[in-house]
């Protein structure tokens, strides 16, 4: 019955992970209408009468019990559907499939960069143990970590796009800071692409910059650990390259539990985005969810929620999974 066991192990994640996502989705539904006001107070004209804002509720459903309406709602996820937004009157699967690739692309560049980072960053630490780049290192990464990501994106706009321009930089030079790509800009397909990573540096930049704040306390910990090992000394008795010897056999018995650090670090990248898509204009999925949360777009909301709930579970369940292939001994 040995054979089974992986099959169980899937399943038993797989169930773990749909309960999470079906308790997020719930206590978020719960939160929403449990605020004060609804869609039809705002969506109505400030001089309509009762009577109107009553007939709204009545057409977007709000008027029923609120265990109706969540019923309602989880019965037409099942069969795929999110519902219509209540202020854009379109679906919200369209309203995401527009915003998601954008936040997908911060995401995953910004994960990218805090990995590759982050652990060069924690690796040279670790190597430099107590002297001035270690020291300087160190208090670099405690302050951008304990920043707020909206501090550092404000103070990254001051200094690269504001401050620039007023010490007359070239316009090269100068970073841009709003929207992805230049509004005088009349550049189709590909000839976008530069544009585009021109506008990305500093909101992938100032995500990237905490993630590998965190990753590289962490890889400090691990390679200065490693790096005491018998087999650690045994290596460069042999005569290996300093260099080899780090890259080779430290850092790939480290990689394991950095990689499922990693994956946890996915949540506050996905809270981050949130702020730094309103600061620097980013038509991406937080943009949404904040602007949806103060219309009191419910069904965008929800959208939103089941979107970010399903990414940011799966990737953890599946750090699990990364771990078994990253490290032989759990595969033992």
């Amino acid at each position: 019955m040995s054979h089974l066991q992986p099959v169980r192990t899937l399943v038993r994640r797989g169930a773990t992970a749909l309960g999470l996502i079906w308790l997020v989705m719930t206590l978020t539904f719960a939160l929403l209408h449990a605020a004060p006001g609804d869609a039809a107070d705002l969506l109505v004209a400030p001089d309509a009468s009762p009577e109107a804002a009553s007939r709204l509720r009545s057409d977007l459903g709000l008027d029923r019990p609120l265990p109706i309406q969540y019923g309602r709602w989880l019965a037409n996820l099942l069969q795929g559907d999110l519902g219509e937004s209540f202020q854009r009157r379109e679906p919200v699967r369209r309203i995401l499939a527009e915003a998601l690739p954008i936040s997908l692309w911060l995401g995953m560049a910004s994960l990218t960069l805090t990995f590759l980072v982050g652990v060069t960053v924690g690796a040279i630490q670790a190597t430099q143990h107590n002297r001035w780049p270690d020291r300087l290192l160190t208090g670099l990464t405690t302050t951008i970590y304990a920043a707020p990501s909206y501090w550092l994106a404000l103070t990254g706009i001051a200094f690269f796009t504001y401050g620039l321009s007023r010490l007359g930089a070239p316009g090269w030079m100068r970073i841009p800071a709003f929207g992805l790509t230049s509004p005088a800009s009349d550049a189709t397909g590909l000839a976008v692409v530069p544009d585009l990573l021109r506008h990305s540096l500093l909101p992938v930049a100032v995500l990237a910059a905490i993630g590998a704040a965190g990753i590289a306390r962490y890889a400090r910990s691990s390679v200065l650990d490693l790096l005491h090992q018998d087999w650690v000394r045994t290596a460069r008795a042999k005569g290996l390259a300093p260099r080899r010897v780090i890259g080779r056999h430290v850092l790939a018995n480290a990689l394991p539990p950095l990689v499922v650090l990693l994956m946890l670090a996915l949540p506050g990248v996905v809270a981050g985005s949130v702020f730094i898509e309103m600061i620097f204009a980013w038509p991406g999925m937080g943009r949404a969810m904040l602007g949806a949360i103060a219309a009191r777009d419910y069904p965008v909301v929800m959208g939103a929620t089941v979107a970010y709930a399903s990414v940011v579970v799966l990737a953890n369940a599946a750090s699990d999974l990364l771990l078994d292939a990253a490290d032989p001994r759990r595969r033992e």
